[in-house]
Formats: C-alpha cells, sequence, structure tokens
C-alpha cells in the first residue's frame, strides 16, 4: 500500500494546481463574486477545470442544476464547435443573470438552452412538448448533476436512456463534506447520496469512480 493513500491536496498543493492552470474568464470569476455573498452554491474551481476537461469533446450535454450558470460556463467554453448544452433549473430569477455572464463570456444564445422547470417533471414530458420533452430525449454525451441531493438517482434512471455509448455521467458533491463516509450521519441527502455512490459503482454498465475534488465529484463512463 502507498503511503499517500488517503491523501488530501493541501492549500500549497491547491494553491500550485490553481497557479499552472489557465486564468478563469472574466465571466467565471464574476460569478464566483457573486454567488458567495448569496450563498448560491456553485461548483468549486477545481471541479471546474475538471469538468472543463471532459467537456471537451463532448457535443451534446445536458446539466441538471443551473443556478448561476457557472458549472455550464466551464462546459461551454470547453465544447468543440457545434457543441449544445440544455440545463434545467425552476429558478428563472437565477438563470436569467447567468445568461447575462454566458453572454459576456460569448457563448452564443442557440449554444445554451435553459429548461425552467424542476427536472424530473421535464423528464418526464413526452417528445410532443416543445418546452422540454423534445429538447430532452438525447442522446446526451456528457451529463453534469449537481442539484437536489436526494434525487440523484432518480436524475440518473431517467437520464440513462437518453445516453449515448460511451457517454460521461459526472455527479457533484457526493462526499457532502464528510457525511457520505459516516454511516451513522443524519445530513439530510447523505443516504440517498451514500446509496447513488454505491449503486453507480457497482453498475456493470458504467466504469466509475469518486474524485476527491471539491465536495467529491462522481465520474462514470457508459460502457457500450
Amino acid at each position: 500500500m502507498s503511503t499517500t493513500d488517503g491523501y488530501v491536496p493541501g492549500r500549497v498543493e491547491r494553491d500550485y494546481i490553481e497557479s499552472i492552470g489557465r486564468v478563469p474568464h472574466a465571466a467565471l470569476l464574476a460569478i464566483e463574486q457573486a454567488a458567495e455573498p448569496e450563498n448560491v452554491p456553485i461548483l468549486d474551481r477545481a471541479g471546474g477545470r475538471v469538468l472543463a476537461a471532459l467537456a471537451a469533446n463532448r457535443r451534446r450535454i445536458v446539466e441538471v442544476g443551473t443556478a448561476f450558470g457557472y458549472s455550464t460556463l466551464w462546459m461551454a467554453l470547453a465544447q468543440p464547435a457545434g457543441g449544445t448544452i440544455v440545463t434545467l433549473d425552476p429558478d428563472e430569477s437565477r438563470t436569467s443573470r447567468a445568461r447575462a455572464w454566458w453572454r459576456q463570456a460569448g457563448i452564443p444564445d442557440e449554444q445554451v438552452t435553459v429548461i425552467n422547470r424542476p427536472a424530473l417533471e421535464a423528464f418526464a414530458a413526452g417528445p410532443g412538448d416543445p418546452a422540454a420533452g423534445a429538447l430532452l430525449q438525447g442522446p446526451f454525451d456528457l451529463v453534469f448533476i449537481d442539484a437536489l441531493k436526494d434525487e440523484y438517482q432518480a436524475y440518473l434512471e431517467a437520464l440513462r436512456p437518453r445516453l449515448a455509448p460511451g457517454a460521461l455521467i459526472v455527479a457533484d458533491n457526493v462526499l457532502w463534506s464528510g457525511a457520505t463516509a459516516d454511516p451513522v450521519s443524519t445530513r439530510n441527502g447523505a443516504a440517498e447520496l451514500r446509496a447513488f455512490n454505491a449503486a453507480v459503482l457497482a453498475d456493470p454498465g458504467f466504469v466509475a469512480t469518486v474524485l476527491p475534488v471539491g465536495d467529491g465529484m462522481l465520474v462514470a463512463t457508459v460502457r457500450g
């Protein structure tokens, strides 16, 4: 066993990684500055860099949980020409602000489509529903989940038939500040996230792991 097993990077290591990474776009920095005082949860910057690397060759992306569009923007900036993102969030006041930041970054409106409905309601819409159903048929080659923690498994079940072979599934906050690793934790969402992690990692249809990035990022590749 390596002596580095269980090692968690500290501030020095994170600062080093940040020092050699590209400076985030000004619009990303603006979202960071707006989110913190308003207590709007967004992906941490290290997670954003990982998400961008994963999105770089993904043309059809669906995102569950937009908030201020921070993770959306990391993906949109990395996508190849012609790539599209469908992002779901019922809070129109937040997503309208997100759209302004995307435009600041030069993202064309047609690249990102927002559906302002609860995700499970939108996924249940039929293909004839122009407000959601037709946009969510897939196939998608990357899914990013960062919304209600107790619904992660339901999101994945709804999306699974809409995934392309070799698609990536990425979910944030799966360590939940350590609560998922504590079998007696009573933190809201911990039990559901623990079950979600276990189910995905045990599923023979995926090759999956959890990265100790930010609050934990699950990454799974669809076999086939």
